[in-house]
């Protein structure tokens, strides 16, 4: 018997599973999908495009996007320890103060304004630069500066700069808008996923079991309160029970369909898989939101790619000293810029390629090529997450409903003249040949408008399909909230979601470390610890300079 049944081992899963066991009387179980995280590929920064498509990537495709010329979009997430953290590009990236803020101020989000969130960022990361106002430095995420920077990635800095935004050596620090180099979760050359940095660590303890290649199927109900899951492991049924709670850790997709699976979700939606309605959920599977990504893209050809640097002299290297180019996490630079000066935060993201980036990055990158990604940050479109079957083993409906917001194209359309700007700035202007993409003939908005139509494609950050609301008026007019600020779910007792489906609007930027944040708050929550005091920066530098 298990205190708590936790589905799922992506960053939220991991940070759950070992916070919780701190507590030595308390048991958890901890059920994941997908295999063990121990391939070489998962470890070496480099080899992330290698996870595509394979046994640690659910693997999952858009339903054709109307606004995007028709076109099913490829969308992986991790499916294995770590989750997304074990297959992505290890960005370390929070959000804007203001992000947090309208969770509270505008969905009733009591307790997650930025200021609430700030002590767990502090408390999940250790930084090499060490503590301040804005950084902690002994979390168990490492997060570091780029043991590998391309002149590429370097030239892009240098040409933004040149073309008038400013440079940023901190992203997570006073101010969002800038260029510069991303700091990775990497530690000594390797990724630090959300298992490396919470579950390994943990998975010795006594209270702690750990089984993958378990996909949970649903939830086991008793008289409207959450008992336990039932999974299938290897192929054989089982049920579990939970004496205190279920937490459903399985990210923005994984989350809703399970809540559906079970009975929780739209009545009719669920009728018509002929799945008993146990609680009528509007908001399960709704309110999706992802950041949607162009590219611009140029050749390059006096300058090595980071394929023709994969040879053996630097796989030996990595492996006996985890230096060298496979350090790379590929988008090693990169910032957030404003297409409108009035914009009370950045609404585009840049991440700076020295490789080629073209069918989501499922393209062979063997040519000589920059790239920089246009992801509009600030979106206004929703989408929704829907079952295709009553079986768990279908993969869900996925509906981005990318553009569906008129609002959200013309960003980046001021995008993609913001980067040809920089293309002809020093130094990209000595390094950019031809311009592939999107081609010397589209100049138009008309033009570009039709680019961005047949490129766009996913940055991999899905969020917001079991949002968190509070019971005001205002939260209520803007989204059916699915779980309270604590992350119960409404109309069910003794379950949660924790992980990046509770998200009210998803954050300016990566979405990894606000999906641990919000982790590392739920296990105060779950354990009914006090929250960690509010914590604002200006008052760590005074009491700092003082000495206090």
């Amino acid at each position: 018997m298990y205190d708590y049944v936790i589905a799922g081992a992506g960053s939220a899963g991991c940070v759950l599973a070992a916070r919780l066991t701190e507590d030595p009387a308390t048991r958890v179980l901890l059920l994941e999908a997908g295999p063990p995280d121990d391939a070489d590929q998962i470890h070496m920064p480099a080899a992330l495009n290698l996870l595509f498509q394979s046994t640690y990537d659910w693997n999952y495709r858009t339903v054709p996007q109307e606004r995007a010329a028709g076109r099913s979009i490829y969308w992986p997430r991790g499916r294995t320890l770590g989750g997304s953290s074990s297959i992505n590009a290890m960005i370390y990236i929070r959000g804007s103060r203001y992000d947090y803020n309208t969770w509270r101020d505008e969905y009733g989000c009591e307790g997650w304004g930025y200021t609430d969130l700030l002590p767990y960022f502090l408390r999940a990361e250790g930084n090499s630069r060490g503590a301040s106002a804005y950084h902690g430095a002994s979390g168990p995420l490492s997060v570091t500066d780029p043991r590998h920077k391309s002149p590429l990635a370097g030239a892009f800095v240098e040409a933004a700069v040149h073309a008038g935004l400013p440079a940023n050596g901190d992203f997570n620090g006073a101010r969002q808008d800038g260029v510069g180099f991303y700091q990775v979760t990497q530690r000594r050359g390797r990724r630090c996923s959300a298992a490396d940095a919470y579950l390994h660590p943990a998975a010795g303890r006594p209270n702690l079991t750990i089984q993958t290649d378990a996909l949970v199927t649903g939830i086991a109900m008793s008289g409207g309160h959450a008992v336990g899951v039932h999974y299938l492991r290897r192929g054989v049924a089982e049920t579990v029970h939970a004496e205190a709670e279920v937490i459903l850790a399985a990210g923005a997709i994984g989350s809703p369909q399970l809540l559906m699976l079970s009975g929780i979700g739209p009545a009719d939606h669920l009728r018509s898989h002929g799945i008993e309605v146990l609680a009528d959920s509007p908001g399960v599977g709704a309110n999706l939101s992802d950041h949607p990504v162009v590219t611009a893209m140029w050749l390059t050809p006096k300058s090595r790619g980071l394929w023709e640097q994969a040879g053996p002299a630097n796989m030996a290297r990595w492996q006996l000293t985890h230096s060298g180019p496979l350090t790379t996490n590929i988008a090693e630079s990169g910032g957030f810029s404003r297409s409108d000066p009035a914009l009370p935060a950045p609404d585009i993201q840049w991440h700076a390629l020295p490789a080629p980036y073209q069918d989501a990055g499922l393209t062979d990158p063997a040519i000589r090529a920059l790239s920089l990604l246009i992801a509009l940050v600030a979106v206004g479109s929703r989408g929704q997450i829907r079952l295709a079957s009553g079986d768990p083993r279908h993969k869900p409906l996925i509906d981005p409903a990318y553009l569906s917001d008129g609002a959200d194209i013309e960003p980046l359309v001021a995008g993609i003249r913001m980067a040809r700007e920089f293309a002809a700035a020093r130094p990209m202007s000595k390094i950019c040949a031809a311009e592939l993409a999107p081609g010397g003939d589209v100049r138009s908005d008309a033009e570009i408008r039709a680019f961005i139509r047949r490129d766009l494609s996913t940055i991999y950050h899905p969020v917001g399909t079991c949002a968190m609301g509070g019971d005001s008026k205002l939260a209520a007019s803007r989204l059916t909230s699915v779980v309270d600020p604590e992350l119960r779910v409404r109309g069910v007792e003794g379950l949660r979601v924790v992980d990046a489906s509770v998200m009210p609007t998803v954050p300016r930027g990566n979405t990894n470390a606000p999906t641990i944040a919000i982790a590392e708050r739920a296990a105060d929550l779950i354990s009914g610890r006090a929250p960690l005091a509010a914590v604002e920066p200006a008052d760590l530098e005074l009491s700092a300079a003082s000495g206090s």
